[in-house]
């Protein structure tokens, strides 16, 4: 009997998550053999590009994969499984943002979002198993439509908490429950985890 090979974590960030101090840089130092979506070049704010990093970094892996995404990294996710497929044993999905919702200043609005691809926001069921961890307090997205998104995606929907958007403007660093979620498909993190080159 052959032994269910141990899946890939791969890291797909958000559109500003590239920081040496984000909770994915953490995690990803702690999983060996994880492998993060690089930031497209010349890509902007378009959504093909990021579809594109992820389809090309799932084709250079043999065998089952993680994906733990966040924020805009987990529309990448699901833009990406509407058109391709890659043996997938599940992912985390942290923070969706509410692209249907103007967002705060700063961030781009609803027709560039259009523009570059982003919307509309796929709403059909996911082919892998999901979690969603939502924030009760995330500035990009009510509780409310990130469970409406989850029920879209057949996602599991777990609440994490007051945590923003979970990111180092929101004080994270590092994310303790992120190990625990991923045991779900499979896999997982320590401190004493070898990092493979």
């Amino acid at each position: 009997m052959n032994p269910i090979p141990t899946p890939t974590v791969v890291l797909v960030p958000g559109l500003r998550d590239h920081v040496p101090d984000h909770w994915q840089t953490i995690l990803a130092a702690r999983i060996a053999g994880a492998v993060t979506v690089p930031p497209p070049t010349d890509a902007g704010l378009g959504r093909d590009a990021r579809v594109t990093a992820l389809n090309d970094t799932l084709s250079r892996i043999r065998g089952p994969v993680v994906l733990v995404a966040h924020s805009a990294g987990v529309l990448t996710t699901v833009h990406w499984a509407a058109r391709h497929r890659h043996p997938v044993r599940g992912a985390l999905l942290a923070t969706p943002p509410d692209f249907d919702t103007p967002l705060p200043d700063g961030h781009p609005g609803p027709e560039t979002l259009r523009e570059n691809g982003w919307l509309p926001v796929p709403r059909t069921p996911l082919p892998f198993p999901s979690v969603v961890a939502a924030s009760t307090n995330d500035p990009l997205a009510r509780l409310g439509r990130v469970a409406e998104l989850a029920r879209a995606w057949g996602s599991r929907l777990v609440d994490i908490g007051p945590v923003g958007h979970l990111n180092p403007a929101s004080g994270y660093g590092e994310w303790p429950q992120a190990p625990e979620l991923l045991h779900t498909f499979g896999c997982g993190a320590s401190a004493d985890t070898e990092v493979s080159a």
